[in-house]
């Protein structure tokens, strides 16, 4: 697998720049398991943190799950990997956890994504609030909050990789 990387446009309307750079960050934390085995992509970062690249992807799985589906779509949509038994258990992918099923799990969830905000206005409000907000949001919002969250955990994600195999780039 080669992932492809563009980068938005300058000069576009607003709609087609959020959504340039939330496809561009996503393309960016895939690139950044390419290559690795299952072993590596297990791999905690630094002890104690049971970060790794597979638990940054099943936990953007969840983030996008959760707002796009349960907060602006108002599905019913459970959790993929945590429960109470494990409320952080994205981050703690077993040795029977693959990259296969980890990566086909994300990119069903951004194909939800994408289905559920086709249409609608940047302006349109959530049917849900998050539990963290007080109120509705705008999918304006969600998006800005989606491409933060991306970039800060494609920031774990560069120091990761380095760690792994050497390999740096932005």
């Amino acid at each position: 697998m080669t992932t492809q990387r563009s980068e938005p446009p300058q000069n576009a309307d607003e709609r087609t720049m959020l959504e340039g750079w939330l496809d561009y960050h996503r393309a960016t934390l895939a690139w950044k398991c390419e290559g690795l085995s299952d072993e590596q992509l297990r791999a905690a970062s630094v002890a104690p943190s049971a970060l790794s690249l597979m638990g940054l992807v099943r936990h953007m799985a969840e983030v996008e799950r959760s707002w796009f589906r349960r907060v602006f779509a108002g599905e019913d949509a459970p959790p993929i990997y945590y429960g109470e038994d494990d409320p952080d258990g994205e981050f703690h992918p077993g040795e029977a956890d693959t990259w296969k099923d980890a990566y086909g799990t994300w990119q069903a969830e951004i194909e939800a994504a994408r289905r559920n905000v086709a249409g609608h206005s940047l302006d349109e409000r959530s049917r849900n609030r998050h539990h963290s907000h007080s109120e509705p949001c705008s999918l304006r919002w969600i998006h800005t909050h989606m491409i933060e969250e991306y970039a800060r955990h494609n920031g774990h994600a560069d120091l990761i990789r380095e760690a792994i195999d050497g390999a740096t780039g932005e």
